[in-house]
């Protein structure tokens, strides 16, 4: 397999993971749609077995490796959502999960990944710092690493989330993926713009962490100073290496939203959809609030919620808060 996924690929995923995840539902909000003048649907992520999409990908790469290299243990760095997918990939596999945590990760998703019989082990460095980490650890234990968004096996995972949308929304018009390190919305893009090139692909990217907006901006690959964002699992700050040229290739615009209506929109998802969406899964809608998107009347434009695992008094304060 090359650095980046084919829709073969990604077929061979949904074939290789279909028996042990949620196949999640379309769900249409009728309630939001005279706010934003278009059809609006969800793919929550958030009812998936681990509360979130990364089980595809770690899923998918893990059950992709020979039995005896994944006996030796599996390896990665994550804010909390793929390492809550590795977890369950290795539990469900007897083999070693060790998972490399940022100390400020929501709890919710540290106690998760406890939870799932893994080794947690926190580490208050920049999300490169960690990979290091992860790498020196991986070469002295026989650790086999696995990244949550350079690795093509784990962004064909999560292109079975496209396939899905197709499968189901056959003639959506628009879908909106949220933009961290790049493996989702590749693996998005590549499954729809390969199966059906006239859907239009929308990458949202937080205001404050706009790697990928800064590049198509400038026209080369480019790093930014790490930022603060509420999204958490959003605030890297440089581009996937791998990710970056699928992106570039595949997703039609790239939207930046503010923090303030990345909440807004978490509050509305709860209301009107009755929904939990973390703030990286809620910026889909914080990207219709943004205004910024040109929608039609009956476009039907489906935003991907990516997870759903963050600390409920977080949550709650977000809710009570008054825009």
């Amino acid at each position: 397999m090359s650095e980046y996924p084919t829709i073969k690929d990604i077929q061979e995923a949904k074939k290789r993971i279909s028996p042990y995840i949620h196949h999640t539902p379309i769900l249409r909000c009728e309630k939001m749609e005279s706010r934003f003048g278009c059809e609006i649907y969800f793919k929550p992520e958030t009812l998936q077995v681990t509360g979130a999409f990364k089980l595809r990908g770690a899923l998918n790469k893990a059950l992709s490796l020979p039995e005896d290299v994944r006996k030796r243990g599996l390896i990665a760095t994550s804010s909390g959502n793929h390492a809550q997918g590795l977890a369950y990939a290795a539990k469900m596999l007897g083999v070693p999960a060790i998972i490399v945590i940022p100390a400020d990760a929501p709890k919710l998703k540290i106690e998760n990944t406890r939870a799932l019989g893994a080794e947690v082990v926190l580490y208050a460095g920049n999300t490169a710092e960690r990979w290091k980490l992860v790498y020196k650890m991986a070469e002295e234990n026989g650790y086999v690493p696995v990244h949550a968004f350079e690795d093509p096996m784990v962004m064909a995972g999560q292109g079975t989330i496209g396939i899905e949308i197709l499968e189901d929304l056959k003639d959506v018009d628009t879908v909106i993926v949220p933009m961290g390190g790049g493996g989702l919305i590749s693996g998005i893009s590549t499954a729809i713009k390969e199966t059906n090139p006239n859907v239009r692909v929308i990458g949202a990217e937080p205001a404050m962490t706009p790697k990928y907006y800064t590049s198509r901006l400038k026209g080369k690959y480019t790093a930014l100073p790490d930022a603060y964002t509420v999204a958490d699992g959003l605030r890297l700050s440089v581009p996937g290496k791998n990710p970056y040229p699928i992106i570039e290739k595949y997703v039609d615009e790239i939207i930046t939203v503010s923090d303030d209506n990345i909440k807004e929109a978490m509050r509305m998802i709860a209301r009107d959809a009755k929904l939990i969406a973390e703030p990286a899964s809620a910026i889909c809608i914080g990207v219709l609030l943004e205004g910024k998107l040109k929608v039609r009347e009956g476009e039907k434009v489906c935003s991907v919620l990516s997870g759903g695992n963050w600390d409920l008094e977080e949550l709650a304060e977000i809710y009570s808060e008054k825009k």
